[in-house]
């Protein structure tokens, strides 16, 4: 039987740019099950966090550690940015990319797209070039591309921050569905509703730090900081 990746613990994380610190000292443990949501104003260090968290940034000080070696671990958890990336290929070859890139042959790899292109609602666009996408089948396709794999981690940069009211339910519907299907989720947003709707936990980060993490409930019962309190509140952060 194959060991589960997580934990990922990181300890004392952080990360500089240009010499100034961008995200940190994070320490944190991301296990068991659900969607973890990750809040906090523009700027907080949001997507730093996830890209440190999935290993795209180099970390100045500190560790992060999986419970496993890193090509096994690096297989095993996907991300999907908040701007889709789009290759010059049709829909369906778009999302049998990564099963190709596995060495899985041209027809299982475009059989399983398909399946999992129905799943996310674009059963209709198979064979048109991913750039002719709306803003919503663009994520949804990246969405797809990303579970492919069946990615035991899902990293998501705020995916729904450019879409409209219906894209945004149909994204969550298949959040939702991905959590329950066993994907342990983290995602990032600056939408207090979507937070409130999708959050099994949530981390609230400002300037670059922790400053609290609680269950969804308690969270917004009553967050313990001025700061978190602020900003569920829609006022300017002190």
């Amino acid at each position: 039987m194959v060991s589960p990746i997580l934990p990922l613990t990181l300890d004392a994380v952080e990360l500089r740019r240009g010499g100034k610190r961008i995200l940190g000292p994070v320490s944190l443990t991301l296990d068991g099950e659900g969607i973890t949501i990750v809040l906090g104003p523009n700027g907080s260090g949001k997507t730093s966090l996830l890209r440190a968290m999935h290993g795209l940034e180099w970390i100045n000080r500190g560790h992060a550690t999986w419970n496993g070696e890193a090509d096994s671990v690096r297989a095993r958890q996907a991300f999907v940015f908040q701007t889709p990336v789009l290759m010059r290929r049709s829909v369906l070859d778009c999302i049998a990319y990564p099963l190709r890139l596995d060495g899985i042959d041209r027809r299982r790899a475009r059989d399983r797209a398909a399946e999992l292109a129905v799943s996310v609602g674009l059963n209709a666009t198979l064979d048109a070039p991913a750039q002719v996408l709306s803003g919503g089948e663009r994520q949804k396709m990246a969405l797809a591309r990303a579970l492919i794999r069946a990615p035991e981690v899902l990293f998501l940069d705020e995916p729904c921050a450019n879409l409209d009211m219906a894209s945004t339910a149909e994204i969550e519907t298949i959040l939702a569905r991905t959590r329950d299907a066993g994907t342990r989720i983290v995602m990032s947003t600056h939408n207090i509703g979507q937070a409130r709707r999708l959050a099994d936990d949530v981390i609230f980060l400002h300037d670059g730090r922790i400053i609290e993490s609680a269950r969804r409930d308690a969270f917004f019962a009553g967050p313990g900081t001025l700061e978190a309190r602020a900003h569920i509140n829609g006022d300017l952060i002190p």
